[in-house]
């Protein structure tokens, strides 16, 4: 380390939005950093920042604009120097950043897998024909549907809490959940969940996967983050993210996608659907590593000329 390291008199400020799982990610990331160079929790600084995906609660995510509504306002802070850097949830990052910033450092994936979740629900199949599903994902409710299109889908916003509240409410029979955010919050053994294989739910581009964005400029940030970056995890995101660019994936469009090594080889699977669950359209390539990129990018352009123009159109 150089004589800029972080001290308690002159902290780095972690920036993350504020609730419980993401500060949960943030604290995990300042105990990485903190073991990696032998300094104190008190050389960190965490900084919550309230985002508009936060505010707006009563709108579907696609009405209100997407994946940035969980990071612009984050993202501006780290642009004006109020912070030092980011720690995103990288299912929420828009595959482009901001001029000026750069996240190349990511954690050791967490289980990318959905959860259903609801009292005495384990499977699809035992829900009957009418009955409620709470979701604000447009591709957990267009795969619910292509599988189950007897069943009602329910508008679920909110964080983890939040949604297991209006399930103990009543508001629906069940929901889906991140395995990831079940883990990294302690609660998995609180929560009647059941894992879902991803060969038959597939997850959303780069879930569970902890992001840390910084300025390009910062030798710093560089230099501390190389020390607790994830290498086989990144390449599997790297091929998640250029699939994700090419179908110019947003909260408006059902698309599922997943990566994983495979002996010397990534393997990543992909689908679009219909919202309504209608059509569905998937599959499967691999390549080397070194070829993570291309191999998202034509697994991308492959779907799409399955799906022929205005697929995501309402």
């Amino acid at each position: 380390m150089t004589d800029t390291v972080p001290t308690p008199a002159s902290p780095l400020r972690i920036g993350t939005r504020g609730s419980p799982l993401a500060l949960a990610q943030a604290h995990e990331v300042r105990d990485r950093l903190a073991a990696a160079h032998d300094l104190p929790e008190t050389a960190f600084e965490i900084v919550v920042i309230k985002t508009t995906g936060d505010r707006v609660l009563d709108r579907p995510l696609g009405e209100i604009g997407g994946k940035g509504l969980f990071t612009r306002e984050i993202e501006e802070a780290l642009l004006a120097g109020t912070i030092d850097m980011a720690v995103h949830s990288m299912k929420d990052m828009p595959v482009e950043q901001p001029e000026g910033l750069v996240i190349d450092c990511c954690l050791e994936r967490e289980d990318p897998r959905d959860a259903l979740v609801g009292e005495g629900v384990r499977s699809l199949d035992d829900l009957a024909a009418g009955e409620v599903v709470g979701t604000s994902s447009l591709r957990r409710r267009a795969q619910l549907l292509a599988r189950r299109p007897d069943l009602k889908v329910v508008e679920f916003r909110g964080n983890v809490q939040t949604r297991l509240g209006k399930l103990a409410d009543g508001v629906a029979r069940c929901t889906f959940l991140a395995m990831a955010g079940l883990r990294r919050l302690g609660i998995l053994d609180e929560v009647p969940a059941t894992p879902i294989p991803v060969e038959e739910m597939l997850p959303a581009v780069a879930q569970g996967v902890i992001g840390v964005e910084r300025r390009v400029d910062d030798g710093r940030a560089a230099a501390l983050l190389a020390a607790i970056h994830h290498p086989p995890t990144w390449e599997c995101l790297v091929a998640e993210r250029a699939f994700l660019r090419v179908l110019d994936g947003s909260c408006r469009t059902p698309i599922g996608g997943h990566a994983v090594r495979v002996g010397s080889e990534i393997l990543l699977r992909g689908e679009i659907l219909r919202p309504d669950g209608s059509v569905r359209h998937a599959h499967r390539m691999r390549a080397v590593p070194a070829l993570a990129e291309e191999l998202g990018e034509g697994l991308g352009r492959y779907l799409l000329r399955l799906a022929g123009p205005g697929f995501f159109e309402d």
